[in-house]
Formats: C-alpha cells, structure tokens, sequence
C-alpha cells in the first residue's frame, strides 16, 4: 500500500514513523512528476522543497505553526499533504485549484505569495501577533527562488533581529536559483559560505544536542572556524541565531534539526541547501526549462513544439537586439525574467549592456533612472504585475524627473494559469496619470515593434504594455519605424455605432464590429490619447463603446469619458473590461469570454446597452 493514500491532512504524516518518511518523499515526488506533467506547472522548484516540507509538517504542529510560502510556486507538495492531493488535476485551471498559496483555498496556506520576498514580513506579524496574544505557536518563513535578493526580505529582517522573544524561524531554501541563474553580491556570498565545509561541519557539530563539557568545547571550535572560514556570518549580524547550512534533501539532518530549533527562543535562520528538480534528471539538468512547464510526457522530457505565432515576448526580444545594434546607448535591464522577458539572446549579444539586477524591481527602476542621467537609454523590460512594486520609483525617480526610460510591459492583461497574482490588469490605470508618461497598447506584434521604437525614440518616460503569448501572426517589418505619438487608427468604417479598442481587444473588436456594422478604431495610444479622433467618432456616431483588457475605474475608457467631458461632448458611452474584482486563472480565452470580452461578448453587450436586446450574459460595463 503507498503511504502517500493515506495522507489526508498533516496530522496524518505525524503518525508515521521516522523510517517512512523517506519513503514517502520519493512517493510525493513520483506524484508530482506525474500530476505536473499532466497540467503543466511550476515543476523544479516543487521538486526541489519534498523532503523539506515534509520535515516542516512533521516537526510542527500545522496549522497551529503558521508556515509562510515564499515564493509560492514551490508549495505544490504543501497542497498534497494538506488535503488537495485529489484535487491537484485541476492545478492552475478554470475553477481548479491554485498554483500558489490562497488563504481562502485551505486554512494551511496561512498567507498568500506569488510575487516574492514578503514571506519575513508576514511571518514577523503572525509572530507578534501570537505573542500580543499570548498564544504559544511558532510562524516560519520559507523563503528561496531567489526572494532574498529583495530590498524587502532585508528590511524584515533588520525589524525582526531585534525582536527577540518572538518564534520565528526564517528557513532559506538555497537551490543557487531564481528563476534565472543567480545574480548579486548576495549569491556570491552565500556561495562561498557554502563552499566553506570546514566551517559547515563545526557548525553541525555546535548545534548538536551534546552534554555540556563537549558542547561548550564545540562552541569554542564553531567560532575558532567560523573566523577562519567566515569572518562574520551576515545573518547573525542582524540578530538572528544562525544554523546551517544543511542538506535539504537529508530527512536524518532536517528533523532532529528543526526539532532542535522549536525549543529555541527568539529569532532564528536555517540555511537549506536544495537542488532545483531533485529526483528527476532532465529537470537537474535544465531547471530553468522545467521551472513552468506544458503538459509533458515524463519519459521524454519537454520537447519543442511545432513552429507557430511569434509571440509578444520574442517580438520584444528581437527588437531589443536589433535596437542595440543601431545604437550603443541602449541598455537593457530585467529583474530576474531574462527568460521569461525574451532577453536571452539580447544578454548573449550585449553583455556588456545587459544587466539582471535579481528579484529587484524598484532597484530597477531607479538603476535605470540614473542611467538615463548620464545620456544612457535605459530599457526596463518588466511584467505589468511586477511594475506595480516599483510605482513609487516610476513616479519619483523617473518621472518627476522626465528621464528618458523606457518600460516592456509583458502579460498585461489576463495571464490564464498564474491567476489573479500576476495578471497585469491595472497598468493602464496606474500609468495614465502619471505626468511626463507616454501609455501606449499594442495590438499586435508588427505595432507592438513599432509601438517600442516610438517609446524609445521618446525624450521621456514610455510604456508599452503588450499580452501574454502569441499575437494574431501580423507580417513584422524588420524596420525600426515608430508611430505619431498619440494619433490613432480607424480598422472599419461602419455606422451609429464606434468602438474604440485598445491593445489585445482591437481584434475581437473588429469581429464585433462586422457583427454591428459598426465603426471600430485602434486607439493605440492611452496617454497622450487621440482627442482629435475621439471628437470626430462622437460627431459621425449616435453611441460610443470603449474596449480594454484593464480595468474600467481609471483606465482608458475612464480616458476617453474625461476627453469628451473636457471637450463638453454629451453622448452615450459604454465602458467595457475588466470587472472590479479578481479574476481566477484559467484558460485565457474562457476568461476573457466570462467577463463578456471576446467578440460576441463585446457585441452582445453593445446590443444590450443600445439595441435593447437580451444580453447572453450578464457582462462588465463598469
């Protein structure tokens, strides 16, 4: 019989004996390989935590003890042992379970994370919270994939070292990754104090449970190595009881470690060393490929598939490689998606002009800010989501002072699988306002090309927000030819009715428009917007629609609602996109068609509003 059947929450694990827990891991990792191949996810991290996270429900006492997930595509066997193993065919699909930690999903995902570095923070809370309370818990933060490379991993510790009778066990799962290879003098630390074996053995010898006479002997010898090997241990430095590192993968040195630790007061660091895709090879071997996986067969590993659409993320990566070559200033910068923002081939041509600055996103923002003081053209390529954690940069440091930066805003809009946490759905609305900003929304990919000519050629501040993969397969020019700013296009010529479309939704926009015979427009530009444009579509039609995938409070139709009512223009307008709310993940197209943004959508709900027709089905408009 597996053990794993028998596994319903975590109290089951605690009944197991020592012995079987090993056993159980190799299962749980089995489980993964072949769940995850099935739906596609995020694979080598979760391979990588198995034996550490079944050492943490085994030691603690769940959901007693807060864990905190950091970052949260690492916990897929959390939700095994938590009661979702049944339900894992369903991960990251429409009305299934989520990729990531979500409180309202079980009561053991005490936090949720998908960004990075927040899991101190709330952990530090939780801690507090239990001692303002007078209750007995301990909350731990796992935190690895790179997270601690982030100003606020940093600044949670530096409050809570000096918090010194509260129960937290900050856990660094060091697999020497992110989601790119390392970068930062950080990595380089931590490398060589793993590197320095000597200095790990008097450490294990330590913190051992030994009599007294010996353990005091193995103290002194602890500090005689740690001075030879390191000269001071950072984490230590702020405050907290440094332990490690260990082998993460060693259930004999995981609990009796973590065992160890419950019994200590105040905070305390373990150093985990895991390996990224342990157990599986091809996973070993290229983790960066099996980090987000399709559906695979596990006996062949992922193989390409069948050459298609180009998508937005390669029409950014050849433009920027092309733009490079004519001219010397540009300089492209990422935080820590060189893959997953198409700069791969961009760090192999210009290395010298490529930085990763890791899981870093206001630093980026600010680094590329005093390139551009000294006459450089900074490229910031970036996820619309991941932008939002750097506004303060892009309004203070930026734009307040009109440097010359340009923004790559990849998986704007609805991103399918990864959810609520990383669609990019509030980017128009929160750039927009911004002064000195130029806001502009491809349509796709030839315009998203020439979209980021135009921002880059800008003497300003830029965005270009373009979807998540494959566009409609436009034919590219090779040219780098930018747009007028801020003049729009007209894709059909129709009557009474005008849509005007931003971004993704011009395509289903024109489909609705020959269901209508309406007069549909490519707006193109969100800030500056073609007001000239917006006064003759209101003077030729009896209605105006707006259509965007962003939200509707603040976002582009919010613009052009303010252009007519600044040019005292009164007509019928409806808004159309993203409800106020969050949306789960799913398939991108099924999402978009249940908030009433594909074709018949956009013109069921135009028959709504101006035809008096029955809506098929009950739609956004704000």
């Amino acid at each position: 019989m597996n053990l794993l059947d028998n596994i319903d929450d975590p109290a089951d694990v605690r009944k197991l004996a020592r012995h079987q827990l090993t056993p159980l891991a190799h299962e749980l990792r089995n489980y993964l390989l072949d769940s995850v191949s099935k739906t596609g996810g995020h694979l080598s991290s979760n391979l990588g935590t198995v034996e550490l996270t079944v050492a943490l429900h085994y030691v603690f006492n769940t959901p007693q003890d807060r864990i905190v997930w950091d970052v949260g595509h690492q916990t897929y066997t959390h939700k095994i042992l938590t009661g979702r193993r049944k339900q894992m065919h369903t991960l990251r699909q429409l009305d299934g379970i989520s990729g990531f930690p979500r409180r309202v999903e079980s009561e053991y995902d005490t936090f949720g994370t998908a960004h990075s570095s927040t899991s101190i923070s709330a952990a530090l809370g939780m801690a507090q919270a239990a001692k303002i309370k007078g209750e007995h818990r301990h909350a731990i933060a796992v935190i690895g994939d790179g997270s601690m490379t982030a100003g606020m991993a940093f600044e949670a510790l530096n409050n809570a070292g000096v918090q010194e009778d509260v129960n937290l066990l900050v856990i660094l799962n060091d697999n020497d990754m992110s989601i790119s290879p390392p970068v930062g003098a950080l990595n380089r630390y931590l490398a060589r104090l793993m590197s320095g074996q000597f200095y790990a053995a008097a450490k294990n010898v330590g913190k051992s449970v030994l009599p007294g006479p010996v353990l005091e002997l193995a103290k002194r010898f602890e500090e005689h190595a740690k001075g030879m090997v390191v000269p001071a241990t950072m984490f230590e430095e702020f405050g907290f009881n440094y332990i490690g590192p260990i082998d993460g993968h060693d259930l004999d040195s995981l609990i009796p470690t973590l065992e160890n630790i419950k019994k200590l007061k105040g905070p305390q660091f373990l150093h985990v060393v895991t390996k990224k895709g342990q157990g599986y090879k091809l996973a070993e071997a290229e983790p960066v490929l099996y980090h987000g996986t399709p559906k695979f067969n596990p006996a062949e590993g992922i193989k390409p598939g069948p050459a298609g659409k180009k998508s937005y993320t390669d029409v950014f990566g050849d433009w920027l490689c092309d733009m490079a070559k004519a001219d010397k200033r540009l300089v492209g910068i990422t935080p820590a998606m060189r893959e997953g923002s198409g700069m791969v081939r961009f760090e192999q041509e210009q290395p010298d002009r490529y930085f990763d600055v890791g899981i870093a996103e206001q630093h980026a923002v600010t680094f590329g800010a005093g390139l551009a003081c000294e006459g450089m053209k900074p490229v910031v390529a970036i996820y619309s989501t991941f932008l939002q954690r750097a506004y303060d940069q892009l309004i203070h440091d930026v734009a307040l002072q009109n440097l010359d930066v340009t923004f790559a805003l990849d998986r704007a809009g609805l991103v399918g699988a990864d959810g609520a946490t990383h669609a990019g759905n509030y980017d128009l609305a929160y750039l927009r306002c911004i002064p000195n900003m130029v806001v502009m929304a491809a349509s796709d990919e030839n315009e998203c090309r020439r979209m980021l000519t135009t921002g880059y050629q800008y003497n300003g501040p830029a965005a270009i927000r373009y979807p998540r993969g494959a566009g409609i397969g436009a034919a590219i020019d090779p040219a780098l030819t930018a747009i007028e700013i801020g003049k729009g296009e007209i894709k059909r010529q129709g009557q009474k009715i005008a849509i005007l479309a931003f971004g993704s939704l011009v395509a289903p926009s024109v489909a609705a428009g020959e269901q209508l015979n309406a007069t549909v427009a490519n707006m193109r530009f969100v800030k500056p917007l073609d007001v000239e444009l917006v006064k003759r579509l209101a003077e030729q039609h009896d209605c105006l629609v707006t259509v965007e995938e962003g939200c509707v409070m603040g976002g582009a139709g919010a613009a052009v609602a303010e252009a007519l009512a600044a040019e005292g223009i009164v007509k019928p307008l409806l808004m159309l996109g993203l409800p106020d709310k969050f949306i789960d993940h799913g398939d991108p197209a099924k999402l978009l068609a249940g908030v009433g943004l594909d074709a018949n959508g956009i013109a069921a709900s135009i028959k709504a509003r101006f035809l008096g027709e029955e809506p098929r089905l009950v739609v956004n408009n704000g």
